[in-house]
């Protein structure tokens, strides 16, 4: 009987102990289960380890939970596990696995809004990149009440969306990607710069609007304070702006830009077109980066009222008609001639 006893306990020590060798090798041995080149999970906050697990078997990510409650008591990581969309797309080991969701390597989506843009081309690129329909942002840069603390008067969002790089997760809406848009806009829009431009008689909407038409005229960094120098200038004695890129925004809002602006386009009857109107226009016709909101608020304090573009991307900036006219000469005219 002893005899057997001994030969039960040395079989179940042999059997425990290849258990523990197969689970101690199944923690480095990579995974698949499921099909199709990629697998999400999505974890909600406050999920424990148990649903985790069962979640991560389901979903075909790991072989069995139990494999998953033994990597993650080796971690030490159980507390350390982070809700979110996590993104599989290759075996792996259940370590791997662990130490993913601990580092909360969550997967996101990014999207790119470079400065000078409109809603309606942040819409096609939002809709170029996956994340909805284009409508579906145009629909959530309607939403004005989200400014209006600070400005009363807008009818849409345009040039309140903050152009930079979002990392989002994937099931992002246009109305939640907005609303940071929003929150990177007031970010940007600091003390500061409230400041310096209340104290040249700017209020935010006034700001925005002349950092909007800087932002379109030029894409050097250096010519932005130079830029809204040349419009505060004209501001401040009173002469017209005479702005392409007002016209050609007021075009596009009524479906009428080809890509050329032409003499009779400036003529064309429209608040924005500040060749027809003083001053600034009624709103931004573009989303302004950092660099030219400040460049609006504090330009600096040079003679200029003119500038022609030298056609390499660079400007050349003027004084007086008469000494514009030479760089006229000099950069549209006699390189054609």
């Amino acid at each position: 009987m002893k005899r057997i006893v001994r030969g039960g306990l040395l079989a179940a020590l042999v059997l425990g102990g290849a258990c523990a060798v197969w689970l101690w090798g199944g923690l480095d041995r990579p995974y698949k289960g499921y099909e199709g080149a990629e697998q999400f999970v999505e974890i909600p906050p406050g999920t424990g380890p148990v649903s985790i697990g069962r979640r991560l078997k389901d979903a075909g990510v790991i072989r069995d939970e139990l494999s998953f409650r033994s990597a993650l008591a080796l971690s030490g990581s159980g507390r350390r596990l982070q809700a979110g969309e996590y993104r599989f797309d290759r075996p792996m080991t259940v370590r791997d696995v662990v130490s993913k969701i601990a580092r909360g390597d969550v997967y996101l989506r990014v999207i790119t809004f470079r400065e000078g843009l409109t809603i309606r081309q942040m819409a096609d690129l939002f809709e170029t990149k996956g994340f909805g329909p284009a409508s579906d942002f145009i629909e959530a840069g309607r939403n004005a009440r989200l400014i209006h603390g600070i400005d009363p008067e807008a009818r849409d969002l345009e040039g309140y969306l903050f152009p930079d790089t979002y990392a989002l997760p994937r099931q992002t809406n246009a109305a939640q990607l907005v609303d940071r848009m929003i929150a990177s806009f007031e970010k940007a829009l600091t003390p500061a710069v409230r400041e310096q431009a209340a104290a040249r008689g700017l209020g935010v909407r006034q700001l925005v609007t002349l950092s909007s038409i800087v932002e379109k005229e030029t894409g050097k960094a250096e010519e932005r304070p130079l830029v809204a120098a040349v419009y505060s200038n004209r501001l401040r004695i009173g002469m017209g702006l005479q702005c392409d890129p007002t016209v050609i925004y007021a075009l596009e809002r009524a479906g009428r830009y080809t890509g050329d602006l032409t003499r009779e386009d400036l003529r064309f009857d429209s608040p924005y077109n500040t060749y027809r109107y003083a001053g600034l226009p009624p709103g931004p016709i573009a989303a302004p980066g950092r660099a030219s909101l400040e460049a609006a608020a504090n330009p600096p304090s040079v003679p200029y009222l003119y500038f022609v573009s030298r056609n390499d991307g660079t400007h050349a900036f003027a004084s007086s008609l008469e000494e514009h006219n030479r760089n006229v000469f000099e950069y549209q005219i006699k390189p054609f001639r």
